[in-house]
């Protein structure tokens, strides 16, 4: 694994921590401030801009609306150049999985985020080969 898959990884794992704990803050310095920004939560209509992104999150974490617990398992990086890559894995949420990509730009030398989707799969992920995916994974 390169540093750069490492480093992505860990800014996916960033998310994922910032939203389990319902921390705005984390997720106002992981969301990119320059690049533009968009996000479709599960069964959500797409969200286009930071303000939109930002206040569906306030609203999710403050509504009790983010799951109790959520995991994310076999995250993959893909390393496009030095300013893009993005990461697929499965979220492990009460209930079932969903399907996650997350996209990342080089911004202020680190990883920050510019989209993020989830969705409903069919059947819940197959048990071999996930494994969690942290911070430092």
């Amino acid at each position: 694994m390169t540093d750069s898959e490492r480093e992505l990884l860990e800014a996916n794992g960033t998310f994922y921590s910032a939203f389990a704990r319902r921390d705005l803050q984390a997720m106002e310095e992981l969301w990119s401030q320059d690049a533009p920004v968009a996000c479709i939560h599960p069964g959500w209509e797409p969200l286009r801009g930071r303000d939109a992104v930002m206040t569906s999150l306030e609203n999710i974490f403050g509504g009790g609306g983010a799951p109790a617990t959520i995991t994310c398992v076999n995250a993959t990086p893909h390393v496009l150049g030095p300013y893009a890559a993005f990461v697929v894995c499965y979220e492990r949420v009460p209930g079932g999985d969903l399907a996650a990509t997350n996209f990342f730009v080089r911004e202020g030398g680190r990883y920050r985020l510019v989209h993020h989707q989830s969705s409903p799969i069919a059947r819940p992920a197959q048990p071999q080969g996930l494994k969690k995916s942290g911070p430092m994974n």
